[in-house]
């Protein structure tokens, strides 16, 4: 999933730097989850998993990929709905996934909201979706909740399909990159036919927590090895830029405004959005909560000055700082090479006291 700041490339680092602090199991807590790519890497390697996020929709995947342990057997639903044949979808997700692929579109939020030809007649017309997966997205969303109403799947099943949906409408939205803006013509991709796309399942035996709120509020509740903090670097508050994940997710038909359909989003805001907040927050973070290695991914380009940040950490313990060079494009840019620039990803290690 397209996610700002997302730490795929960056989790072979992040993983030699918990290596060089001697703990190789233990208890790893993803303080600010979003994809939840964090989590899964370790949780792959051995630990245990503690999570949490603000946003819903980030809740979902935690539930689906950190949470629940290996592929759903889906018993109950596939007695109901058969198990599909084909060759090419062999295990139980797939034939379930397959099922959903095959629903007809429906008159629902999404396409009434979100699409051309739903938003014809509204003050704003929105093209984040066409109409044919506007309505492919509100049958599957509207199904995978009448299964779960009828009790016919699992909790862990339910945000399973949950995470398959989410995990596909990038791949049909019609954005740049984040849903605080829609594009003025359809990208190529946005008029492909909406299905849902596999995802991976991640197995093991040990039980991880995931959690659905301001992670600031847990603090006082955790006892962990290592701490890895992974908050905004700016003043753009994530909410927003993933309004539309989270109304799906949600399908709570909330109310919404302006040009791009935004809902509420007053209750999900980050300090560490906030100049004057976020040196305030990292500090309240590494005094309260209780851990062995205090792990902070950061960016030379962030509002807190790489300064400030090891003076504040530099109370609690030993801090090092590890910084690497990467090179980002302007999102206006076109990919000219000439306009790339040389930032650093930093990593704050605090070792506690």
């Amino acid at each position: 999933m397209r996610f700002i700041g997302n730490k795929e490339k960056l989790l072979d680092r992040i993983y030699e730097t918990v290596l060089s602090t001697g703990i190789q199991t233990g208890v790893f807590c993803d303080f600010f989850s979003g994809t939840s790519n964090v989590g899964r890497f370790f949780k792959e390697k051995g630990f245990k998993i503690v999570s949490s996020d603000l946003l819903y929709f980030s809740y979902v995947l935690q539930k689906a990929y950190i949470e629940n342990n290996g592929e759903p057997e889906f018993k109950k639903l596939l007695a109901k709905i058969g198990t599909t044949k084909n060759i090419l979808f062999p295990s139980r997700f797939d034939s379930v996934r397959e099922h959903l692929n095959q629903l007809d579109g429906i008159d629902g939020f999404i396409y009434k909201n979100y699409t051309e030809e739903g938003t014809k007649n509204q003050k704003h017309q929105r093209k984040y979706f066409i109409a044919e997966n506007g309505k492919k997205i509100d049958a599957i969303r509207t199904k995978i909740e009448e299964w779960k109403k009828e009790k016919i799947i699992k909790e862990n099943e339910y945000f399973v399909l949950l995470a398959a949906l989410l995990e596909s409408v990038p791949f049909y939205a019609n954005i740049s990159g984040v849903y605080a803006a829609f594009l003025k013509n359809y990208d190529p991709r946005a008029l492909k036919k909406f299905e849902i796309k596999p995802i991976n399942f991640y197995s093991g035996t040990k039980k991880h927590t995931v959690y659905n709120q301001d992670s600031m509020k847990l603090i006082n509740k955790l006892d962990v090895d290592i701490l890895y903090l992974d908050p905004p670097y700016n003043e753009r508050q994530y909410a927003p830029n993933y309004h539309l994940m989270e109304t799906i997710a949600r399908y709570d038909e909330p109310q919404i405004r302006g040009v791009t359909g935004m809902r509420n989003y007053d209750e999900q805001k980050s300090d560490f959005c906030n100049k004057n907040n976020a040196l305030k927050a990292l500090d309240e973070i590494a005094k309260t909560a209780k851990y062995k290695y205090l792990i902070l991914s950061y960016n030379s380009e962030g509002i807190m000055p790489e300064k400030s940040i090891i003076k504040t950490l530099e109370k609690y313990g030993d801090v090092t700082l590890q910084n690497g060079d990467y090179l980002r494009f302007k999102s206006n840019n076109n990919g000219d090479s000439k306009h790339k620039k040389i930032i650093q990803e930093q990593l704050y290690i605090l070792r506690r006291d």
